[in-house]
């Protein structure tokens, strides 16, 4: 069996709010299909609906990752003044960032070659395990797809308003209970994370 090896490099978005809804908001620039952005979001029953643009990303990331409920229609990621708005079917976000944390200042200094390697994801999976609650570098994804998660930055995310399906999210909150989407969740604290996502699969 021939093995693929496909790379996403972008920001992954992870807030939780007040309402209880936690929402993963993946900007990617660079990936096998060109730039696009995509949504995760967990409500309070723990319902998972997947937000994509295009069937092409619904299908790869539903085979990938668990969801009740896929949405197509478009996801778009702009920049504002103090951070960004994402709009999505059902769904509208503002967030408001700051400068990087001390886990963001610790990864900056690992040169990102390094950091965004299946090796050195896999040699600190055990770390980030432990330090940070639902967090992993390394796992088994859906269908048999191997994942690695390559961090190079994270900032804090410091407000967060929006409106889910009609609802207001409320105010910005921990991401907590972990987001269960797949093996890994975002941190408990609200944050953008730079990454370069590696996926395994079997080739054609």
């Amino acid at each position: 069996m021939t093995l693929v090896r496909e790379r996403f490099t972008g920001r992954i978005a992870g807030i939780g709010s007040t309402s209880g809804v936690r929402v993963v908001v993946g900007r990617w620039d660079e990936s096998p299909w060109g730039a696009f952005a995509d949504v995760m979001v967990e409500d309070t029953g723990g319902h998972r609906v997947l937000l994509a643009p295009s069937e092409r990303v619904r299908d790869f990331v539903a085979a990938t990752y668990a969801f009740d409920e896929h949405v197509l229609g478009p996801v778009t990621v702009v920049d504002t003044d103090d951070g960004w708005s994402v709009t999505a079917p059902g769904l509208s976000l503002r967030l408001g960032t700051g400068g990087r944390t001390t886990l963001g200042v610790l990864l900056a200094a690992v040169p990102d070659r390094v950091a965004t390697s299946p090796a050195w994801c896999s040699v600190v999976d055990p770390v980030a395990r432990v330090v940070l609650r639902g967090v992993r570098t390394r796992g088994t994804a859906g269908n048999d797809r191997r994942e690695w998660y390559g961090a190079t930055s994270v900032v804090a995310v410091t407000a967060a308003t929006g409106r889910w399906r009609g609802d207001d999210l409320g105010t910005l909150a921990p991401v907590d209970p972990p987001c269960r989407f797949g093996f890994s969740s975002t941190p408990k604290r609200p944050s953008v994370t730079s990454v370069v996502t590696t996926i395994e699969r079997a080739g054609p």
